[in-house]
């Protein structure tokens, strides 16, 4: 049976190439998804398939793309390959438009997700000609039900000229109910206060709204979402979640987290957060919440033996096995899930008066505690900062998690000065590697090198930065923060000269 409730949307239904239709070269087109999940299914492929037939003729044909966060990989790729993306924003991981980027033939503009909505409202990127949106149903209202993420999605249906919805009804018709779309945010001088204490406040309405009349096309689909697969977790996810959780220990006996609930929890994508997030019901908390930015397999399972009271969100990044255990429970998760704008589930007034436990993954950092989390050698963008930044800057602990080499043992995670800073030191509390955990709270540098070193950084690697401190710190007038700026980036020079930042 259709999802489509209302007349007006019903007699704009239409097929995805006559949908793509309405999108024209040199466009700047939002679409919908965050994590995979409510990434427009067809109506993207089909605009594929029109921008290589036109380009094809001879005749160019790109657009800007904005999302939410990383879409779906088919959905980034088909675009991508056919070199139809001219500008990218804000945060992506398909392995062919970081081909394109970092080749110089996509422009990329890499920015918190918490800033989006309003550079976005301001004009930063031009108008929004046209927003492709996945909901989950339309009602006789003419609301919009949201599907598996809300994302930016309420800011593209409100700033875009012309709207093409995808109706899916793969989605359950049960998860009604659990968004929180909230219109109360505003430009600045008109803000006022974000009005949610709690993870499981309610503070907007489960549907969007959208002006009919800006509706072009209506796509119905019945496609799955493609799902965040994860591997079981190795020996050094779980030494690392092993480090997180005797913290989180400390922290209670020392009387800086409550003993039974901790605080608000925040984790990033992967297998390493998936681990630290997993290994929780293992620490005998109960009624945890977590105000986060995606839900990942691990949070069903503490969700569903009580570990968890609730989860607050803007997506569900789940693999297969999340979707379907998902799925096959939506009553009882519809409960215990809020999903709600990123906006807010990344606001800074919010994750500072939560008081949220940030807990994010990270490429590099240094023995002083500045951390890169988007660039290769300091050049190659990786996927982007997303939200970590969000969290970071504002929770109450601040936490970057890594293996302590990659590459078999080629890279260490912990050098001398990162080329790229994501995160200052400033706003790193804790780096935890499978070696250890350093807690740099009321550390001078200093002292902050000695931790970083002894407690994270790969054995094979600690003889090499504690000389490199050593010999910085016996310089002259050498200052506050020593380093040996002839040297500082020598690992990485040393990995792009011969493979491996070990002599």
């Amino acid at each position: 049976m259709s999802r489509i409730h209302n007349p007006t949307f019903a007699a704009k239904v239409t097929s995805a190439a006559e949908a793509a239709a309405a999108i024209n070269p040199g466009d700047t087109v939002a679409i919908s998804g965050f994590a995979s999940a409510g990434t427009p299914k067809v109506v993207v492929p089909a605009l594929a398939e029109r921008i290589h037939a036109v380009r094809g003729a001879g005749s160019n044909f790109t657009i800007n793309l904005l999302t939410g966060a990383s879409v779906s990989a088919e959905t980034e790729r088909v675009l991508a390959e056919i070199d139809g993306i001219a500008l990218r924003m804000p945060y992506q991981s398909e392995p062919t438009a970081r081909r394109k980027i970092n080749h110089g033939r996509m422009d990329y503009v890499d920015i918190h997700l918490s800033h989006v909505a309003q550079q976005v409202w301001e004009g930063y990127y031009g108008k929004v000609d046209v927003a492709i949106v996945e909901v989950s149903g339309i009602t006789e209202s003419g609301e919009l039900i949201p599907s598996a993420s809300i994302g930016n999605n309420k800011t593209w249906l409100d700033v875009a000229d012309r709207i093409v919805l995808e109706v899916n009804s793969w989605v359950p018709e049960a998860m009604a109910g659990m968004h929180d779309v909230y219109y109360g945010t505003a430009l600045p001088p008109h803000r006022t206060p974000i009005e949610l204490t709690r993870v499981e406040d309610r503070i907007g309405q489960p549907t969007f709204r959208v002006d009919p009349a800006k509706v072009v096309a209506v796509v119905e689909t019945d496609v799955p979402d493609s799902a965040s697969e994860l591997t079981d977790p190795d020996d050094v996810s779980l030494a690392i979640a092993g480090h997180v959780l005797d913290f989180f220990a400390h922290e209670v006996k020392a009387g800086r987290l409550p003993a039974d609930s901790l605080l608000p929890l925040q984790a990033g994508i992967g297998n390493v957060a998936n681990a630290v997030l997993g290994g929780l019901d293992r620490g005998g908390y109960r009624d945890l919440t977590c105000y986060s930015e995606v839900i990942q397999d691990s949070m069903l399972r503490l969700i569903k033996d009580g570990v968890v009271a609730h989860a607050s969100a803007t997506s569900l990044a789940l693999s297969a096995t999340g979707l379907t255990e998902l799925t096959d429970n939506i009553d009882f998760y519809r409960d215990h899930i809020t999903l709600r704008p990123q906006e807010i589930s990344n606001h800074p007034e919010v994750v500072r008066r939560l008081g949220i436990i940030a807990m994010n993954g990270m490429l590099e950092a240094d023995i002083y505690g500045n951390v890169n989390s988007t660039h290769v050698m300091g050049t190659r963008i990786m996927n982007g900062i997303g939200g970590s930044g969000d969290f970071a800057r504002n929770g109450y602990l601040s936490m970057f998690l890594s293996p302590s080499t990659a590459k078999g043992g080629a890279i260490s995670s912990i050098v001398p000065m990162v080329p790229h800073v994501d995160h200052t030191e400033h706003d790193v509390q804790v780096l935890v590697t499978e070696q250890g955990l350093a807690d740099l709270r009321g550390l001078s540098p200093r002292k902050r090198s000695q931790v970083v070193i002894d407690r994270c950084a790969h054995p094979e690697f600690r003889p090499l930065l504690h000389d490199y401190v050593a010999r910085a710190q016996a310089l002259p007038n050498v200052g506050h923060t020593p380093h040996l700026l002839g040297e500082a980036f020598s690992f990485h020079e040393r990995f792009t000269a011969t493979g491996s930042m070990l002599p």
